[in-house]
């Protein structure tokens, strides 16, 4: 069994005891492992949980997506609060600092820690430059090749490098896969490398894919988009459900909805996913 509780998101659900802001965090329970899909802009992802009855001081791992703030700076919050028994696991290029440019202004996206203080608090800190099984079942997936020509970055999001500002192409981004009885499930955080970029390599890689959750970066789409893309996952793909959030926009959730119908849902704080 997978359970999927998310701990936050952009918005409310019916539970009015929880806070929801900008950003992401989702607790993912499968066989025994315990791990947490991002963590959100600040701590208080782990106010929900309490609220919630999750403990999250016996996690066994980590996963952060890519490295904004809204994704990536609750993570020295939780180690603040004394949680250090955790494995962290990060893409390659993770601790490249992320900006958004706007002329000549730039502001800083980046999760605000680094190596350092994740040596400082004793966490055993991954890489992940190539996809890797972190449990039974469990899998990171990364580089994913740029073939549809409609899934564009943003030009505002920079990344610093020693050799100056580039474009960000987001090769820090991974995503997350769990073989369940159904099919394959896919976590993933923000989609900047494009959703069906993504889920076309995952399922080229390791098979049909049952469910998508996660943010899609549709927001800023046009209903062509929107249409190619449920296309795509449904027909390609073969996804069956798909459970949107986050960065996927308001619009994009209910014309996904209009699409799939009770095969589709919106992810807000405090609603969970069970899934054999």
């Amino acid at each position: 069994m997978l359970t999927l509780t998310t701990l936050m998101e952009n918005t409310a659900s019916e539970h009015k005891g929880l806070v929801n802001e900008h950003g992401l965090s989702i607790l993912a329970e499968y066989d025994g492992f315990r791990l947490l899909f991002d963590c959100s802009a600040g701590s208080r992802f782990l106010d929900n949980a309490r609220r919630l009855g999750h403990s999250l001081s016996s996690l066994d791992a980590i996963v952060l997506s890519h490295s904004h703030y809204d994704h990536a700076a609750g993570f020295r919050d939780f180690v603040e609060k004394g949680n250090t028994a955790v494995d962290l696991y990060v893409g390659g290029c993770f601790f490249e600092k992320k900006y958004a440019r706007t002329g000549m202004k730039y502001t800083d996206l980046s999760a605000g820690w680094d190596r350092e203080f994740v040596a400082a608090s004793g966490i055993r800190l991954t890489e992940c430059p190539e996809d890797i099984e972190i449990a039974k079942g469990i899998r990171i997936v990364t580089g994913f090749p740029r073939i549809h020509a409609e899934e564009t970055i943003p030009e505002r999001f920079v990344r610093r490098t020693a050799d100056g500002f580039v474009r960000d192409d987001f090769s820090d981004e991974i995503a997350l896969v769990f073989e369940t009885e159904s099919g394959l499930v896919v976590l993933v955080g923000c989609s900047h490398p494009g959703i069906m970029n993504m889920i076309d390599a995952i399922s080229q890689r390791y098979g049909r894919i049952h469910a998508v959750f996660g943010g899609t970066h549709l927001v800023e789409a046009d209903d062509a988009r929107i249409d190619d893309t449920v296309r795509n996952l449904r027909e390609k793909d073969g996804v069956e459900m798909i459970g949107m959030c986050h960065c996927t926009g308001a619009h994009a959730e209910e014309k996904v909805s209009s699409i799939v119908g009770e095969a589709s849902c919106s992810l807000s704080v405090g609603d969970s996913v069970f899934i054999r």
